[in-house]
């Protein structure tokens, strides 16, 4: 079913500037309508999204079996206070803790940030009934996203990002990606956790070395500090296994997640060890809307797709096939990533914004993720033929950009 746009684009242009808070810089495009791996704007023009909403649409746009339960659980029950329970969150919780192996507890929030925030504050509960209250530090790494709130910005290692909002909160400590010997040394007895990401999804695609998350797993092990991973955008599927840090032995004390888990409703959750999770009692966090029916139905229709689709096998397979296509264009320097998540690193004196946005004029939706690399997203469902289009488009986007082999 086609929608016919109310607001020509102009008009939502001009209604934007007026009425809403200039925290973003758009791009020339007001999307109507979406259906698996397509997108279409105001104007009728089709695109191919090989974005996902940042990862987030991992099932395609308007999946049929997601939006047949929301319409269902709309009917149904909308949203229930988490001073009583309700019939949907504990089954979510019990199908995530099988995908991460058993034994833990989950919390649900609206977002990555947010359940990047309970990690937060669950680690520091943990360290201080453990080492006392000076026991609160968290170490992350240079060039990692974890979130907006203060507390996760502070996390964040990205200093053009933190600049605005001085001070930040403290108890914080940057270390670089993937250095093992500053990494270790940062592990004093004030260190309660690690966060990583498996692969720096925002900082510009970067997977974790080889052996890295398990010697870390070994330094937090005889440091008592916890092992946490922010999977917010590797999560559920996209790096062709259900987690990022699966493609290694470790398991972790705390897992957060969120984007792909509503594919498109805004749910998140924090995983921790059932040992770990205890450090949170009734009253020490919450959150209004966390695992409410509406969200918690859309997540377990997710899951029975992902699971009936074998979502991570997809992934693995899909990004062989895209990284292989991109790694045969000239102008590719290499690809890095893992599963659908992959970055095209582009030849000097290319300019991978420049390059994102004449495809974006073209019909193909990605983002340069760095000034030199494109970041690749799509659906978890993408199909063959759409990944040749993609290529298909950005090819010649490359082959004729100012700066090309400069």
């Amino acid at each position: 079913m086609t929608t016919t746009p109310t607001t020509r684009f102009d008009e939502l242009v001009a209604l934007d500037a007026e009425h809403v808070m200039r925290t973003y810089a758009r791009s020339p495009v007001a999307f109507v309508r979406g259906e698996g791996t397509r997108m279409w704007d105001t104007e009728g023009r089709e695109y191919l999204d090989f974005l996902s909403g940042l990862a987030v649409t991992s099932l395609g746009h308007s999946n049929p079996a997601v939006a047949d339960a929301l319409a269902d659980q709309a009917r149904t029950l909308l949203h229930v206070s988490n001073l009583y329970y309700n019939d949907l969150q504990p089954r979510l919780a019990a199908r995530l803790d099988a995908l991460l192996g058993g034994g833990g507890r989950v919390f649900f929030s609206n977002s990555g940030a947010e359940a990047n925030e309970c990690a937060i504050k669950l680690a520091r509960r943990h360290g201080q009934t453990r080492g006392g209250r000076e026991r609160y530090h968290v170490v992350s790494t240079y060039g990692s996203f974890h979130g907006r709130t203060l507390t996760t910005l502070a996390a964040t290692g990205q200093p053009q990002k933190q600049e605005t909002f001085q001070p930040l909160p403290s108890g914080f400590r940057l270390v670089p990606f993937a250095d093992a010997d500053a990494l270790v040394a940062a592990l004093d007895e004030r260190v309660c956790a690690v966060l990583l990401e498996p692969v720096q999804g925002e900082g510009g695609v970067n997977p974790a070395p080889p052996g890295y998350l398990e010697a870390v797993r070994s330094w937090c092990d005889e440091r008592e500090a916890l092992l946490m991973m922010d999977e917010v955008q590797t999560g559920l599927g996209r790096t062709g296994r259900w987690f990022g840090h699966q493609h290694s032995e470790v398991q972790p004390d705390v897992v957060t997640m969120a984007k792909a888990l509503g594919n498109g409703v805004p749910i998140g959750a924090c995983w921790a060890r059932a040992e770990v999770a205890e450090a949170l009692r009734p009253g020490d966090h919450a959150t209004t809307f966390g695992g409410q029916p509406l969200a918690a139905r859309a997540a377990l229709a997710v899951l029975d797709v992902m699971e009936a689709e074998d979502v991570p096998a997809r992934a693995a397979r899909a990004g062989q096939q895209l990284t292989k296509a991109l790694s045969e264009l000239p102008e590719v320097v290499h690809v890095r990533g893992s599963g659908l998540l992959v970055a095209a690193e582009l030849a000097p004196g290319i300019d991978a914004g420049a390059v994102a946005r004449t495809c974006l004029e073209r019909g193909l939706i990605l983002n340069a993720v760095t000034p030199s690399a494109l970041r690749f997203a799509p659906s978890l469902l993408v199909g063959d033929d759409e990944i040749a289009a993609a290529v298909r488009i950005v090819g010649p986007v490359l082959r004729d950009s100012p700066g090309r082999g400069a």
